[in-house]
């Protein structure tokens, strides 16, 4: 209950956050880790208000579930602001926000079905580490680019 508490908190201040600066602090791509199992996977963020959001957030981690044989869902504690939904096609890998709900969803699976959902950006590849996996914990974190010194020639 605790951490859903703070949660909550965080998705309210990361709201407001958003909505004050309108995306200005936003101008680099946004990139991120999905971590599962041990295993790191690399995404990429969408521009819109509610991938900010979560990003906002992170780092956060979340227990899963495996539902409908396609996605790894965690109901969230508080609603992402929305900006456009689509029912167009969707991709292996897409994060997604499915606000009827309230999910944060990753797609693992294609099985043709089309629902209207707010796309918050795309695991570049390995989502389908999630296809035998009941309920685990996921972890989003921003990836930060290392800064390795440059070497003395």
């Amino acid at each position: 209950l605790r951490g859903l508490h703070g949660i909550m908190r965080r998705l309210a201040a990361g709201f407001l956050f958003t909505l004050l600066l309108a995306g200005n602090v936003y101008a680099e791509e946004l990139r991120i880790i999905v971590a599962v199992n041990g295993r790191n996977l690399f995404a990429t963020l969408e521009d819109n208000p509610a991938s900010r959001m979560l990003y906002d957030l992170m780092p956060i981690t979340v227990k899963m579930r495996n539902v409908y044989q396609r996605e790894m869902s965690y109901t969230l504690p508080g609603k992402l602001p929305v900006s456009k939904l689509s029912a167009n096609d969707y991709s292996v890998g897409d994060i997604i926000y499915w606000p009827h709900r309230n999910s944060l969803a990753i797609i693992y699976r294609h099985n043709g079905e089309r629902f209207r959902r707010q796309n918050l950006g795309h695991i570049d590849s390995g989502a389908e580490i999630f296809k035998n996996i009941g309920e685990t914990d996921v972890t989003f974190a921003p990836f930060v680019e290392p800064n390795f010194p440059k070497p003395d020639l």
